[in-house]
């Protein structure tokens, strides 16, 4: 974060109007993963203005606390607004913003003022996050949707359909998944120890329970397997060749990808480099960046 959030910002929090680019939100280098400690990315897909809309929240964390932007894209990548809400420690953290979108006033709405966070930069409850036009809730996201809801007679259709995030760890990498709109929580858990070892394994676990394990690694560090959660099949595809034989500082990458129009190939390292499955508008793609802890 280049600068330090004002304490006298509109509502209690700093606001900013940020130019639009598609690198802002898909492209993340190294040493800004490791300045904000953790970064996770959340595309939804929506109806807005009569066409079909990308919203982007980006959440984040630095030493002065969490901070989220919201941009609104098209489906061809190309940025139509976007603004940066950065929370001050001090101040109450709730307010809205107009934006233009096609020279129309869309309404940002947040209220963070009773948000309790885990080791993620995203809340686990007690918030909200919503986009307005004209009296209807175009996206909402967050536990607290009855309390916007009373205020507006629509409710929102919107699809979540990606899922990045960038977790850290030494043997043991840990997220919360959520593989359908208002499905369950899980508590998703990556395990591997590859140092000093010459037979490393992986396993992956679903709310403890032992979903997929991976022996061999060493000649098996690309690949993909298939598992099931909550009655769908999940297509799981890995690469841990940076902890291998990368750089020490080097990232494995693991997605999870509900098989509604996912890609049988096995091919991965392609998808790693694109995971925005934007024309499947039936599935949902979760991608896990694992940086090893020094």
């Amino acid at each position: 974060m280049k600068d330090f959030p004002s304490c006298f910002g509109e509502n209690g929090v700093q606001v900013a109007d940020a130019s639009c680019t598609s690198a802002s939100a898909t492209t993340i280098l190294p040493t800004e993963v490791k300045a904000s400690q953790n970064i996770v990315t959340c595309v939804y897909k929506c109806k807005l203005l009569g066409k079909s809309r990308l919203i982007i929240i980006n959440w984040s964390k630095n030493l002065v606390g969490h901070c989220f932007s919201v941009e609104i894209e098209d489906l061809t990548r190309k940025c139509l607004s976007r603004i940066d809400v950065k929370p001050s420690l001090f101040t109450k953290r709730k307010g809205s913003k107009c934006v233009l979108v096609d020279f129309v006033t869309v309404d940002v709405y947040w209220d963070l003022t009773n948000a309790r966070f885990g080791t993620s930069p995203e809340p686990v409850e007690g918030y909200y996050v919503g986009l307005g036009f004209k009296g209807e809730m175009v996206l909402l996201v967050g536990d607290l949707k009855k309390e916007v809801l009373k205020k507006t007679k629509y409710m929102p259709t919107s699809s979540r359909i990606l899922k990045r995030e960038h977790v850290f760890g030494k043997k043991v990498y840990a997220t919360r998944a959520q593989f359908k709109d208002n499905g369950q929580i899980h508590d998703l858990r990556i395990e591997c120890d590859t140092f000093g070892l010459d037979d490393p394994k992986l396993v992956v676990r679903l709310d403890s329970k032992i979903v997929m394990q991976v022996k061999h690694l060493v000649w098996k560090f690309r690949g993909n397997s298939m598992i099931s959660v909550d009655g769908i099949p999940v297509e799981v595809y890995w690469d841990v060749h940076n902890w291998l034989f990368g750089s020490p500082a080097g990232n494995a990458v693991f997605m999870f990808q509900t098989c509604a129009g996912a890609d049988k190939s096995g091919s991965f390292a392609d998808r790693s480099i694109v995971p925005w499955p934007y024309s499947q508008s039936s599935s949902f793609c979760l991608t896990l960046y694992a940086w090893k802890n020094e």
